[in-house]
C-alpha cells in the first residue's frame, strides 16, 4: 500500500468514476484501476463497486475513513518538517463574515503579508454560526466571528467588541428624531439579515422580549447587501456598528440610538484545540492575539 494509491481510492469516492478519476490524479484509467486492484488484493476484499456510476463497497467506505486520517497525519508530518526551517511558511485557510472580512481583513492580512511572504492565505465567507462548524470539521484553520457559543473542541480568544444598532438613511423619518424607544419598530419596515446570522438572532430575542411583531420587508445574507438598501431609503436595520463605520463617516447612514440594543458582543478568533499547529498557523494566531482592539475598530 502506498500514499497514491490512498489519494486514488479517495478520489474515486468523490468523482463516482474512474475516468475523471484519473483526468484529476494525471493517471490514465488502466493506471487507477490497476492502483484499486492492488489494494483490494492486498487486503483481500472488494473496495469499489465498478458499476455505473462507480460507488465504495461497505468494506471501501470503512477503508476510507482510514485512508483519510493516514493522510492527513501525512500532511502533519510534512508541516512538522517544515518547521524545522525557522522561517514561518505554510498555507491558513480562513473562514470570517463578509463584514469582517471587508472591514477588518484588508488590514492585518496587509501587515501579515509584508511580515511574512511565505505564508499564504485562503479566505472563505460564511455566517458565524457556520464558522464553529467549519472549524470543528477541518474546513478552515481558523475562524474570525462573533464568540457565540462554547465548544470544548475549540479554543476561542476575544479580539475586539461589537454592537447591533438600529440603522437608517439620513432622509427616513426616524432620522429626524432626537429621542425614539424600542415601540417604533413595531411599524417601522425592516431589512434583516437572514435567520442563521448572530445580529438576526439578537434583532429576534429583542424584538420577542418586547412582544414586538417585526414588519420585515427584506431578508438577505450580507450586511453589505443590507447597506445599500437602508442607504436608498428602503428601510430600516438592526446591523453591527463596525460593518457601517465607513458609512457613519460618510453620513450614508446614521444610527438611531436604542437602550435595548446597547448590548458588547465579543468578536474574536476560533480554532481547533488539540490541532497540530504548523509555523504558519501559530505565527497568525500571535499576531492577532497580539494587536490591541484598536487595530480592529474602526473609528466613526
Amino acid at each position: 500500500m502506498n500514499i497514491s494509491q490512498l489519494e486514488t481510492l479517495i478520489t474515486i469516492s468523490k468523482t463516482m468514476s474512474f475516468r475523471k478519476a484519473g483526468e484529476l490524479l494525471n493517471l490514465t484509467q488502466p493506471a487507477v484501476s490497476a492502483q484499486i486492484k492492488s489494494l483490494e488484493d492486498e487486503f483481500k476484499t472488494v473496495l469499489v463497486d465498478r458499476n455505473q456510476p462507480v460507488t465504495l463497497t461497505d468494506r471501501g467506505e470503512v477503508f476510507l475513513s482510514h485512508a483519510e486520517r493516514i493522510l492527513a497525519i501525512v500532511e502533519e508530518l510534512k508541516e512538522r518538517l517544515y518547521d524545522l526551517d525557522q522561517t514561518p511558511q505554510g498555507h491558513i485557510v480562513l473562514g470570517t463574515t463578509t463584514s469582517i472580512a471587508i472591514q477588518i481583513l484588508p488590514r492585518v492580512l496587509s501587515y501579515f503579508q509584508n511580515q511574512f511572504p511565505l505564508i499564504k492565505t485562503s479566505i472563505m465567507s460564511m455566517a458565524s454560526s457556520q464558522i464553529y462548524t467549519s472549524v470543528e470539521n477541518g474546513q478552515i484553520d481558523v475562524g474570525l466571528g462573533y464568540l457565540i457559543e462554547r465548544n470544548p473542541n475549540l479554543m476561542t480568544s476575544v479580539l475586539y467588541y461589537d454592537t447591533f444598532e438600529l440603522i437608517v438613511s439620513p432622509r427616513h423619518p426616524l432620522a429626524r428624531k432626537t429621542a425614539v424607544t424600542i415601540d417604533v419598530l413595531r411599524e417601522t419596515p425592516l431589512i434583516l439579515l437572514s435567520p442563521d446570522t448572530v445580529g438576526r438572532r439578537f434583532a429576534d430575542d429583542i424584538l420577542k422580549k418586547h412582544g414586538i411583531e417585526p414588519n420585515v420587508v427584506m431578508e438577505l445574507s450580507s450586511s453589505e447587501e443590507i447597506k445599500r438598501m437602508v442607504e436608498i431609503d428602503l428601510g430600516a436595520a438592526i446591523m453591527s456598528k463596525q460593518s457601517v463605520a465607513s458609512e457613519l463617516r460618510l453620513g450614508t447612514l446614521k444610527i438611531i440610538p436604542l437602550t435595548e440594543l446597547e448590548v458588547s458582543h465579543p468578536v474574536g478568533v476560533i480554532y481547533k484545540s488539540g490541532k497540530y499547529l504548523n509555523s504558519a498557523m501559530q505565527q497568525f494566531l500571535s499576531d492577532l492575539k497580539g494587536m490591541p482592539e484598536t487595530n480592529f475598530i474602526s473609528s466613526e
